[in-house]
């Protein structure tokens, strides 16, 4: 299966990927990191090119 993997968020399109990155930074879907005392990571600002699924097919 071919996979789009970016900053620390894996998925199966670029759209999924804007979707995670979105969903993290609201904090809508992702857990909180529990015994972390500083601010919270921001992710990545999104290349301005099409993110590339890779992978083998087997």
């Amino acid at each position: 299966e071919k996979l789009v993997m970016w900053w620390n968020f894996i998925a199966r399109t670029g759209d999924e990927i804007l979707q995670a990155r979105n969903d993290w930074e609201t904090g809508t879907r992702f857990g909180e990191v529990h015994g972390y005392d500083g601010p919270r990571l921001h992710a990545p600002t999104l290349p301005d090119i099409p993110l590339k699924a890779r992978g083998r097919v087997r």
